[in-house]
C-alpha cells in the first residue's frame, strides 16, 4: 500500500512539463528570455554573408521578440517589468512608441504607457502621447482617448502644429466638435502657435460636422493673426461653408479675394461657385467660369460636369446639357452614375424619352453600372411620358434580373404611376409586395393609393388603408391626413374630417396647407362658411401661411352664399396682398357677377382679365352670355 501510494506520487512528480512549471519562480521565467553569455550561441539564426555573420545591431530584434513574447504571455505586470530589467531595456520615448506599436492588447499599451509616466528620469513627450492617442482611436476607446488629450494639454510637453491638426481631426470624427474647439484655444493660449494648417484642420472639421456659422468666425479670427493667411484650403471651406448656408454675395467676395491674392481656385472652388451662379439665374456667368478654367489650364472634373449639365438642365437648356456631357467624353472625362443620373433626369423630364433611353444603353459602354436610382428614374420617365404602364412593369423586371434591388422609393414610383392610369388593383398587389420585403410602411405610397381609391368613391377602401398605415407606423403624415380629410368632405361625411383634422392635432402631427385646405373645401360643400372662414384666420394664426388654393376656397364659399359685395370685397384685398388672383379667383368672381347681373363689373373685369394674360372659362364664359340673352328678352317684352 506504502509502495503504491509511493509510485503515484513519483508518477506525478517525475512528468517533466509539470514539475518543470511548479519549479519555476518569478525570476526563472525571466531567465527563459536572458541572452546567451556566449555571443557565438545566438548566432545560429542570425543572417550570413561571405561566412561572416551580420552585426547590424543584431540583438535588437531579438530583443524585441522576446520582450512581446512576455508582454503576450504575462501582459502587464511585475513579469514584464523585470524582463525589461534583465534584457536591460532603457526606458526612453523610442521605447514607449515601439511599445505602443506591438499586437497587444491596448488595455496592455495604456498599462505600461501609465507605469513608464511614473519612472524617475522619464517624462512623455508629444510623440509619445501621439502615439496612444493614434492607438485609442483605432480602438474607439473615446473615454480614455479624451482622458489622454487633456493629460497631454496639461502636461509640459510642447504641442506643434502637426499635432494640435491631428488631434482636432480625431476628435472631429468622434463626434466631439466642442471638446476639439477647447483643447485647440487652450493649446493655442499657451503652447503653440497655430499655422494656416491648423487652422484648415479645425475648418474642415466644423464643415463636416455642419457648424458652417463658426467657420466663418474662425476665419476673421485667423486673419487677424497677423502672421496666418488663408490659403487655397480656407478658401475651398469657406466658400463651400458660406454656398450652404445661402450666403451667395459672402462666398462670390471671397473667391475674388483669393484671385487678387494670387491664389488660383481649385476646380472643387469653380465647380461652388458654378452652382451658386446657376442658383441665381445668372447661367452666362456660370458658363463664363468653365472658360476661365480652361484659360487657367484648371481641368473641370466629373464634378464640374455634373453641376454644369445639373444647371443647364434646371435652366431649361436641354441640348446644351446634352452637348456638354458629349464634350465631356471627347475631353476624355469619364462620366459616373451620380452625372448619368442627373442627364437621364433631365432628358425624361423634357419629353426626350428616347434619348434618356439611348443615354441608360451607352452606360454599360461607358463602364458605368446603373443603380437604383437610374432604373428609378427611368421608371418615373416613363410614367410621365404617359408611356404605357407594361413599359414601366417591364423596367422593373429589368432591373431585378439585372441585380438592383428596387427600393422603396421604386415601389412609391410604381404605386403612383399606376394609381394616375387607373390601375389600382396593381398598385394594391405592389404595395403587399412591399410588405412581403420587409419594407417599412411608405406615407407616399399609401397616399397615392388612398387617393385613388377616393376619387374612386371606394370611401370605405381608402379609410381601411389609412387606418393600416396608423397602425403600422404609429401616426401618419400631414399629407396623408389631408387626402383622408379632403375625401371625407367630399362624400359628406364632414364630421369625420373635423375628426382627422382634431386627431392631427392631439398627436402633434401639426396640420399643414393642404389639411386646412381639405377641410375648409368640405366646410363650403356643406355651406359652413363661417366655419371655413373662422379656420381660414385661426390657420394664420397658427403660422400656417395660406396659398392661392385656401384663398380660393374661401372666395369660392362667399361668391356661393355671401353675395357679389363680400365676394368682391375679398377680391380685392387679394390684389392689395402678396398672393395676387389667378386664373380662377377672376373666373370665380365673373360667375358671381354674372349670377347677380352686374354684367357692366363683369364686363370691365374680363377686360382686367385679357390684360393680365388669363383665360376665361368656357363654363363661365357661357354663363355669362346666356345671362345677358335673357336680359335682352325680358327688356325686348
Amino acid at each position: 500500500m506504502v509502495a503504491g501510494s509511493i509510485a503515484i506520487r513519483r508518477s506525478i512528480s517525475t512528468w517533466p512539463p509539470l514539475s518543470q512549471r511548479i519549479k519555476q519562480t518569478e525570476n526563472e521565467i525571466v531567465q527563459m528570455f536572458r541572452l546567451p553569455n556566449n555571443p557565438q550561441e545566438g548566432n545560429f539564426n542570425l543572417p550570413l554573408k561571405g561566412g561572416n555573420v551580420l552585426r547590424k545591431d543584431p540583438n535588437a530584434r531579438t530583443l524585441d521578440e522576446r520582450f512581446i513574447r512576455i508582454l503576450k504571455i504575462f501582459k502587464w505586470g511585475p513579469d514584464a517589468e523585470k524582463a525589461l530589467e534583465v534584457l536591460k531595456l532603457k526606458l526612453d520615448a523610442r521605447l514607449v512608441r515601439e511599445v505602443l506599436k506591438i499586437d497587444v492588447e491596448v488595455n496592455v499599451k495604456v498599462q505600461f504607457f501609465k507605469w513608464a509616466g511614473k519612472r524617475r528620469n522619464f517624462e512623455h513627450d508629444s510623440t509619445t502621447y501621439m502615439a496612444l492617442i493614434r492607438c485609442l482611436d483605432e480602438n474607439r476607446l473615446v473615454g480614455e482617448l479624451w482622458k489622454t488629450i487633456q493629460e497631454m494639454v496639461k502636461s509640459s510637453c510642447a504641442i506643434g502644429p502637426a499635432e494640435l491638426s491631428e488631434i482636432v481631426k480625431i476628435l472631429g470624427k468622434a463626434k466631439m466638435v466642442n471638446k476639439a474647439l477647447s483643447v485647440f484655444y487652450q493649446v493655442k493660449g499657451c503652447k503653440c502657435r497655430p499655422t494656416a494648417s491648423t487652422y484648415n484642420s479645425v475648418i474642415l472639421m466644423l464643415m463636416q460636422e455642419g457648424h458652417h456659422e463658426k467657420v466663418h468666425e474662425l476665419y476673421n479670427e485667423m486673419c487677424s493673426e497677423g502672421h496666418c493667411f488663408p490659403d487655397t484650403v480656407t478658401y475651398s471651406a469657406l466658400i463651400s461653408a458660406f454656398a450652404k448656408l445661402n450666403r451667395d454675395d459672402s462666398a462670390i467676395r471671397l473667391f475674388d479675394e483669393m484671385k487678387e491674392n494670387g491664389l488660383q481656385p481649385t476646380a472643387k472652388i469653380y465647380t461652388t461657385l458654378m452652382g451658386i451662379y446657376f442658383k441665381l439665374g445668372r447661367v452666362e456667368e456660370a458658363l463664363q467660369l468653365v472658360q476661365e478654367m480652361r484659360m487657367c489650364r484648371c481641368s473641370p472634373t466629373v464634378y464640374t460636369y455634373t453641376e454644369l449639365i445639373r444647371g443647364l438642365g434646371k435652366s431649361g437648356r436641354v441640348e446644351e446639357a446634352y452637348i456638354t456631357y458629349k464634350n465631356m467624353l471627347k475631353d476624355g472625362c469619364k462620366p459616373d452614375v451620380i452625372l448619368m443620373n442627373n442627364l437621364i433626369n433631365i432628358l425624361g423630364r423634357s419629353d426626350r424619352l428616347k434619348d434618356a433611353i439611348k443615354l441608360f444603353d451607352e452606360m454599360k459602354l461607358l463602364n458605368c453600372t446603373p443603380n437604383v436610382v437610374t432604373y428609378n428614374t427611368i421608371i418615373k420617365s416613363l410614367f410621365e411620358a404617359k408611356a404605357p404602364p407594361s413599359e414601366a412593369s417591364s423596367w422593373f423586371e429589368r432591373m431585378k434580373e439585372d441585380g438592383v434591388v428596387p427600393s422603396s422609393f421604386t415601389y412609391s414610383i410604381l404605386i403612383d404611376g399606376f394609381c394616375k392610369t387607373n390601375r389600382v388593383e396593381k398598385a394594391l398587389l405592389l404595395l403587399e409586395e412591399m410588405d412581403e420585403k420587409g419594407f417599412p410602411p411608405c406615407p407616399a405610397a399609401y397616399c397615392s393609393l388612398i387617393n385613388s381609391l377616393g376619387k374612386a368613391k371606394r370611401y370605405e377602401a381608402a379609410n381601411e388603408l389609412f387606418q393600416e398605415l396608423k397602425e403600422n407606423c404609429g401616426c401618419s403624415s400631414a399629407r396623408v391626413y389631408a387626402v383622408m380629410i379632403k375625401h371625407f368632405g367630399k362624400c359628406g361625411r364632414l364630421n369625420e374630417a373635423i375628426s382627422l383634422f382634431n386627431e392631427m392635432k392631439r398627436l402633434g402631427c401639426t396640420p399643414n396647407v393642404y389639411a386646412y385646405n381639405a377641410l375648409m373645401t368640405g366646410m363650403v360643400r356643406a355651406d359652413m362658411m363661417d366655419e371655413a372662414f373662422s379656420l381660414f384666420r385661426t390657420m394664420e394664426e397658427n403660422g400656417c401661411t395660406p396659398d392661392i388654393n385656401s384663398h380660393n376656397i374661401i372666395l369660392n364659399g362667399l361668391a356661393r352664399t355671401g353675395g357679389a359685395k363680400r365676394a368682391m370685397e375679398m377680391f380685392t384685398k387679394m390684389k392689395n396682398s402678396t398672393i395676387k388672383p389667378d386664373a380662377v379667383s377672376y373666373n370665380t368672381i365673373l360667375g358671381c357677377l354674372s349670377r347677380a347681373g352686374m354684367f357692366e363689373e363683369a364686363a370691365r373685369l374680363m377686360k382686367e382679365m385679357s390684360s393680365k394674360g388669363f383665360e376665361y372659362d368656357v363654363i363661365t364664359y357661357s354663363s355669362i352670355l346666356e345671362a345677358v340673352g335673357k336680359v335682352d328678352e325680358d327688356c325686348n317684352k
